[in-house]
Parts: C-alpha cells; sequence; structure tokens
C-alpha cells in the first residue's frame, strides 16, 4: 500500500485533480465527505455541535446550516478551536480506520485532507502516515473568482477563507509534488499523470497506528 496525501488551499481545485487521479485507478478517502458523514442528524459530532452551537446552526430539516457554523467559527478564534476539538478526533479515527482496511491493496491510495499542512505546521504528533505529499497550488486571484462564480462565495468572503488558512509559501514548503492548477484542463491532466507516476513509485506505507479512543 502507499498512501499520499493530497491537500491545497480552498479554491484550489483538489477535486479536479483526485478525481482524475481516480480516473487513473487510485483509491480515494475524502477528509472532507466524512466529516459530512459524521455531522449528519443522529451522530454524535452533530450532537456535540448543536449542545455547543445551539440550534441556529441547523436548517428546518436539522442538517447542519454550514453557512451559519461559518459564519461562527471564521469569526472567533476560539469557537474554531473549539469546533475543531469536536470535528477532529472522529474524523482522525474514521480516517485511520478506512487506511488500515485497504491495507492489503495494491492501488495507490489518496487521502485528501485539506488541513493536512496545518496539523504538520501545528507540530503535534502525526495523525497519518504518508509516503508523500501532493499540493496542489492555485493564484490567489484564480480561486477566488472560482469561489465566487462556482460556490457562491461573495468576494469578501472568499477572500477572508483564503486568508485564514496557512501560507501557501508554506503549503508548498511541505510539498514533496505540486501541480499548478492555473492552467488549461488539458495541461492540468498531463501534470496529474506525471503525479500519478510520482506516487506510483515511492515506498510502501506502514500501517497507522490503531485510534485513540475518546
Amino acid at each position: 500500500m502507499i498512501v499520499i496525501g493530497l491537500t491545497g488551499g480552498i479554491g484550489s481545485g483538489k477535486s479536479t485533480v483526485s478525481d482524475h487521479l481516480v480516473d487513473r485507478g487510485a483509491l480515494l478517502i475524502d477528509a472532507d465527505q466524512i466529516v459530512r458523514e459524521l455531522q449528519a442528524p443522529g451522530e454524535i459530532v452533530h450532537a456535540k455541535m448543536v449542545g455547543h452551537f445551539g440550534p441556529d446552526i441547523l436548517c428546518e430539516d436539522e442538517t447542519l446550516n454550514r453557512q451559519a457554523v461559518a459564519d461562527i467559527v471564521f469569526a472567533d478564534k476560539e469557537a474554531l478551536r473549539r469546533l475543531n476539538e469536536i470535528v477532529h478526533p472522529p474524523v482522525n479515527r474514521e480516517i485511520r480506520k478506512r487506511i488500515r482496511e485497504q491495507a492489503d491493496t495494491e492501488n495507490l491510495l489518496v487521502l485528501d485532507i485539506p488541513l493536512l499542512v496545518e496539523g504538520i505546521l501545528a507540530g503535534g504528533p502525526p495523525r497519518y502516515i504518508v509516503s508523500g505529499i501532493l499540493v496542489v497550488d492555485t493564484p490567489t486571484e484564480i480561486a477566488v473568482r472560482r469561489l465566487v462564480e462556482h460556490r457562491g462565495f461573495s468576494e469578501e468572503d472568499a477572500r477572508s477563507r483564503i486568508a485564514a488558512q496557512v501560507p501557501s509559501e508554506k503549503r508548498l514548503a511541505l510539498a514533496d509534488f505540486v501541480v499548478d492548477n492555473s492552467v488549461p484542463l488539458e495541461e492540468l491532466r498531463k501534470q496529474v499523470d506525471a503525479a500519478f507516476a510520482w506516487a506510483s513509485e515511492l515506498p510502501t506505507t506502514e500501517p497507522t497506528p490503531e485510534p485513540e479512543e475518546g
């Protein structure tokens, strides 16, 4: 099993890159999708978030109003810290579980984690064991345009979200391979093909440890 970490800033186009890696035969573990699953009504993360932030973060059908949550945590660092305390431990356990389930695969395993670099820079113990880090890089102005045109952000919100993340220079400093997603799609695909070839030659990844309880 070879595991690589895939990361990039908001609006970088990671999903386009991960889709092409999957087309090439890679298996994908999507951290954002796991978050959404664990935040569904009836799940413990959902209950803890409502208990801490109150019912105003809910839609009429009891699902989370993600914009309401974002409005709270991006304006209050303490609220963001508390959200991370609620969400990260169960998500990390589930990611490690899914990696272990693929321990015998011969396919490349792509671990898509938006905040992978932030976790490394925080200086804590490594949450995941990967053989390499693939960073998707996009100029700020292109990322802003994508967020406005495709995800309905205001320009102010888009710039605020980007500014709240780790600077791209720090992300690039930890990259083992960089894909430039400011280019036309056909050129991007060639870069992703090269990234797939690079990743396929990496050393085998050791299994992740058993998750902590709690």
